[in-house]
């Protein structure tokens, strides 16, 4: 079969077309806006390692994998629970299904559509309105291969919205690994204040059974005369607050464990529940380099980044909507009256049938347009500088904090020994019967909180750690 050597013509002349014209836009030029920010931390590090002294600070967290940072087994475990089970995580896994589909669909948009059709008619016309006075039946049969109104990206529509579609993907991309970084710096965090408050309920019931012997040997010296009421009742109001203690403390710990729940998707299986916070294996400690390394690799800033990329290179679709649009149908194909003869010598028929469209007059409409993607490109611009100055201070607070944890527990520690060495001396004075039993309750007291701050100072090192690993872009692999 010979078909007419136009038509064929057309078609390759649309997919050369197509293919010459793809990557021209009238996108403005982008260019990295400057970081609002200082070049140098708000604070100079003083080089202090507030994790172990025996391990090297690590000072790219975007190129190690989270495994190497949180190196305690069981919290490894709880964290790959979270991974696989949180739903925040799972949600943006499939927004980036989402919008890789949605930039696949403007991707296809610049190449033709290739469609083969075939249709067949017949069709009876009474006498009363054939041309002949006679009823007639006629067929028609066709078989046609085309392209059904493809646009010549001339000026670059097509291109900008293909371009936009890919920057909303790779943003939805980091989006993932922002809340993937998120999600393993929450599960620590949930996990160690899991951990303090169960060290806590234990110091609480270790002080408990303690002030119950006290009372109980306070109890039998006030029945030989050798302690007085007053001393009495001293001791039954520290029992008390000790038992208060530990109601509270075990309410806090079944609250830890059912917001640790939600996180990580599931239950947490009895034997992944740390018992204290001494039994944790030290998190790694960063050093962090300048603000323009944190800048290139944090996944909320790099987000931010492409959603103002997708701005501007709709920019470009708006731009274009002043221009012609060209658009070309065009097939080859055989019809016939007789379906045995559709492929028959003779029988091939071809059609060719460009389309322009000029506006002229919208009423404003193509100048809004205009207007309103560039006011969105501004709006991203502001949340991308934003979201740099929200980092910046992120990462500021996290190091002041990091570079005085290390004095915070030094001078805690020398309290606990201190209030340790003033409880026992005062017991010694009070069974010595030097001092009386309200001297003692104060020095129990003042080491029981020293304890209890100790445990919090431990706390607040671990968790600046794990801070740390959000706010420097820890790796999401």
């Amino acid at each position: 079969m010979k078909y007419s050597r136009i038509a064929v013509t057309s078609i390759f002349l649309c997919l050369g077309s197509s293919l010459w014209l793809s990557g021209c836009t009238m996108a403005p030029n982008y260019v990295r806006p400057a970081a609002p920010v200082p070049e140098q931390w708000g604070n100079e590090t003083k080089n202090k390692t507030s994790g172990d002294a025996n391990s090297q600070p690590i000072k790219d967290l975007s190129a190690i994998k989270w495994q190497n940072y949180f190196v305690n087994p069981q919290l490894q475990k709880v964290i790959e629970l979270a991974l696989k089970n949180n739903r925040d995580l799972r949600i943006a896994a499939l927004n980036i299904e989402k919008f890789r589909a949605q930039y696949q669909i403007k991707r296809a948009d610049l190449l033709p559509t290739v469609n083969v059709s075939g249709s067949g008619t017949v069709q009876r016309l009474p006498g009363s309105v054939s041309s002949s006075g006679q009823p007639t039946i006629s067929r028609l049969y066709n078989a046609n291969l085309g392209l059904s109104a493809y646009e010549l990206d001339f000026f670059g529509r097509v291109q900008s919205l293909k371009d936009q579609a890919l920057e909303q993907y790779l943003a939805t991309e980091q989006a993932r690994n922002s809340v993937q970084i998120t999600l393993v710096a929450d599960v620590a965090n949930s996990f160690l204040t899991l951990a303090a408050d169960r060290e806590r309920l234990k110091l609480a019931r270790e002080t408990f059974a303690s002030q119950q012997a006290s009372y109980q040997l306070i109890k039998s010296r006030a029945e030989a005369g050798a302690s007085s009421e007053l001393d009495l009742r001293q001791a039954q109001t520290s029992v008390e607050s000790a038992r208060f203690d530990v109601a509270r403390y075990t309410s806090l710990v079944a609250q830890d464990e059912n917001a640790l729940s939600v996180i990580i998707g599931s239950s947490v299986p009895a034997d992944l529940k740390p018992e204290a916070l001494t039994e944790i294996v030290t998190i790694k400690d960063v050093e962090p380099g300048l603000p323009s390394e944190l800048l290139q690799k944090r996944p909320d800033i790099l987000q931010a980044e492409g959603t103002l990329k997708a701005a501007n290179a709709n920019i470009g679709a708006a731009r274009a909507a002043f221009f012609p649009k060209i658009s070309i149908s065009t097939n080859i194909g055989t019809t016939s009256n007789q379906l045995t003869s559709l492929f028959a010598p003779g029988s091939a028929a071809w059609l060719f049938a460009p389309q322009i469209t000029i506006p002229i007059f919208d009423t404003g409409r193509n100048t809004a347009n205009l207007k309103v993607s560039e006011a969105d490109r501004d709006i991203a611009l502001a949340q991308y500088e934003k979201a740099i100055q929200n980092a910046f201070r992120e990462v500021s607070d996290a190091m002041v904090l990091r570079d005085n944890i290390g004095e915070q527990k030094s001078a805690q520690q020398a309290l606990n020994v201190a209030a340790s060495e003033s409880y026992r001396l005062a017991d010694a004075r009070y069974r010595a019967g030097i001092n009386n039993y309200l001297t003692v309750l104060d020095s129990q007291r003042s080491m029981y909180t020293a304890k209890q701050g100790l445990i919090s100072v431990d706390l607040a090192r671990l968790a600046n750690l794990a801070t740390l690993y959000k706010v420097l872009g820890g790796g999401a692999n």
